[in-house]
């Protein structure tokens, strides 16, 4: 990632937990990724996400799983440890939309983006699906107010209908994501 934050791109960091690392582990990838993010202010976002073990190798060996709590923890921990990343995901996709939906009040401040197409986690068990009203609706219930934004999280304006109808919204190509403000 030095590399590619030097040459002027950006990137998100992530971090899967849940295989059987511990406490210290998971501070030691939080201070990695807090240390790089200082040398070069890349990260746009950081993404923690539990370790989805259906349908997979380790998955047969793993006892533990992270539980939602778990998750949770690990979000605000994050929030609080890297404050000098802006935008905190939350992982619906691996944790499931309503749990996505509370870590709104546990640190996160995007909610992701819509998945077209998707092979890595739902080849391990995860099969959640949301579109765009989905998440805009969650978002309001959890007591935020959508916005849209791009890769490089920009604000996207464009007038709503208020009908939900999203057919003449700004091409996927140049969108990824809801974020909650």
């Amino acid at each position: 990632m030095r590399a590619v934050h030097r040459v002027g791109l950006r990137s998100t960091a992530t971090m899967m937990f849940g295989i059987g690392d511990t406490v210290e582990h998971r501070v030691r990838h939080l201070q990695r990724v807090r240390d790089l993010q200082d040398e070069t202010g890349g990260f746009t976002a950081f993404i923690p996400w539990t370790f989805q073990r259906e349908n997979t190798a380790l998955g047969r060996r793993i006892k533990d799983e992270p539980t939602g709590v778990d998750y949770l923890k690990m979000l605000s921990v994050s929030r609080l440890f890297l404050d000098n990343i802006e935008n905190l995901q939350s992982s619906w996709l691996t944790q499931g939309l309503r749990l996505g939906q509370v870590a709104l009040r546990f640190g996160a401040n995007d909610m992701g983006s819509i998945m077209i197409e998707e092979n890595v986690v739902s080849a391990a068990g995860a099969h959640n699906r949301a579109d765009e009203a989905m998440l805009r609706y969650l978002i309001c219930e959890a007591g935020f107010i959508p916005q849209q934004r791009d890769i490089l999280y920009r604000h996207v304006h464009r007038a709503e209908s208020g009908t939900g109808d999203v057919s003449q919204s700004t091409p996927l190509a140049e969108l990824t994501v809801a974020i909650a403000d």
